[in-house]
């Protein structure tokens, strides 16, 4: 009999009789990896126990230890200019042979570079930098400059948002994973309904009734909340991409500044070109207050997070805002510029755009051959699809969702999955028209062999 826990499917849950069912055919080596892993490593939901053992990341592929390789379309949302960055490396490695460390209180060319290179990619260069070790900690930022700057301490964030696992930053999510057994959290969070929960529920609805409704009811916590000092959301979500119209951020944009409410922007999976822009906002033409950035910013070789806000805002000399012993990482900035350098050099936008429209027409495909395909969303190379039982009740399918997964693995392609029943795919800017063939090819088969 499955249990509750068995039956929780988000993102790669480690209790199914699936995921085991995939780890009892690896060898017997990686078993015991496995098993040695487990022993030492502090268990949790969606990371550990782990379920394989890989040996090797290069361009779009990972490699196990029987020497399988896997087109990935995870890679922990980090992996833009792929694995193993030719750029990327010879940069860090130089890095190291240069300078390696600035002590705080001190500066170095190459920090400057890197924090004028990401205020040079925003709409209206207008900008100041904060560099953080995490893409949590720089949410964490991220709110004490907006606590700094309005004076008021509540915020109003999304239900399934996420913004990183820290106390705080699971204080503004939205996912309950996060937070269970976790007990009183910060105060001042308040939940606001996300453009897709309530997109879902009256699907026969235009984009924009949708965007109003959820922002009208913004409006609503804000008049009889009061003291609202930021509004927090991905301007596209990440894990399952949902993707408001224009409208409804030029309207938020609006609500904003009437109000006197800072709007952070969380663009730590989703940026660095992954929308077909370099900054995901640059889609809706409406600039955050406030800018987060993490993940694929160190090249997919460094951690590396960083804060952009205003410039008018940057006025919190006289507290310590982060005071980070790497708050000036050369390593980090060395991999900032060469990703960024190889972004440009290499037009990854243009292959991104490129391919979008490719994988449009794939999805096209897919979506009038199969009733349990409910939906199909991209921008960029953001994709995800997701599976019901049927288009008429909507009902998820999760059993259907993880089946894919696992005949997907077998046959060398790993991706995400997301609310259940979600795959989504955020395949590296360099992936090929030929890679996303096969990657469309293989999951037709797996959806195929199970509908």
């Amino acid at each position: 009999m499955q249990t509750k826990m068995e039956l929780n499917r988000e993102g790669d849950v480690n209790s199914t009789s699936a995921r085991r069912n995939f780890t009892d055919n690896l060898s017997l080596k990686s078993k015991i990896i496995l098993k040695a892993d487990e022993s030492y490593f502090i268990k949790q939901s969606m990371s550990s126990p782990c379920m394989n053992v890989i040996t090797k990341v290069e361009d779009c592929y990972i490699e196990d230890m029987s020497g399988k390789r896997y087109l990935d379309f995870h890679g922990n949302s980090l992996h833009q200019v792929g694995y193993k960055n030719p750029y990327v490396i010879k940069a860090v490695k130089n890095q190291l042979d240069d300078l390696s460390f600035v002590p705080r209180r001190y500066t170095a060319e190459i920090v400057v570079k890197a924090a004028k290179a990401l205020v040079d990619k925003t709409i209206s260069k207008d900008y100041r930098v904060l560099f953080t070790p995490s893409g949590s900690a720089g949410v964490g930022i991220a709110l004490k400059i907006a606590r700094k700057v309005t004076g008021k301490y509540k915020v109003i964030s999304l239900w399934e948002s996420f913004h990183g696992a820290g106390l705080d930053t699971i204080s503004v999510g939205g996912e309950y994973v996060f937070k269970k057994d976790m007990g009183p959290l910060m105060p001042g969070c308040i939940r606001a309904i996300p453009y897709n929960a309530y997109r879902n529920l009256i699907n026969s609805s235009s984009s924009e009734a949708v965007a109003n409704f959820c922002l009208d009811y913004l409006e609503y916590i804000i008049r009889n909340e009061g003291e609202i000092g930021a509004i927090l959301l991905e301007p596209v979500r990440a894990t399952d991409t949902h993707i408001p119209p224009k409208m409804y951020f030029e309207r938020l944009r609006k609500i904003c500044d009437e109000n006197e409410i800072l709007l952070i922007f969380d663009e730590i999976p989703t940026a660095l070109g992954r929308s077909g822009k370099f900054y995901v906002h640059e889609t809706f033409n409406v600039e955050p207050d406030i800018l987060v950035l993490g993940k694929g910013l160190g090249g997919g070789v460094i951690p590396q997070a960083c804060v952009l806000t205003k410039t008018k805002y940057d006025m919190a000399q006289d507290i310590s805002l982060g005071h980070y012993t790497h708050e000036k990482p050369a390593l980090g900035c060395a991999a900032i510029l060469a990703t960024i350098n190889y972004i440009d050099d290499f037009n990854l936008l243009e292959n991104c755009n490129t391919l979008s429209i490719f994988a449009r027409k794939c999805s096209k495909n897919l979506y009038e051959k199969y009733e349990c395909i409910g939906d199909i969303r991209i921008i960029g190379l953001l994709i995800t699809f997701e599976m019901v039982k049927n288009r008429i009740s909507k009902e998820k399918d999760d059993e259907i969702t993880e089946k894919i997964l696992y005949y997907c693995l077998s046959n060398g392609l790993s991706f995400k999955l997301s609310n259940g029943n979600c795959i989504t795919w955020h395949p590296p800017l360099i992936v090929t028209k030929e890679q996303l063939y096969f990657a469309f090819s293989l999951l037709e088969e797996a959806i195929s062999s199970f509908e």
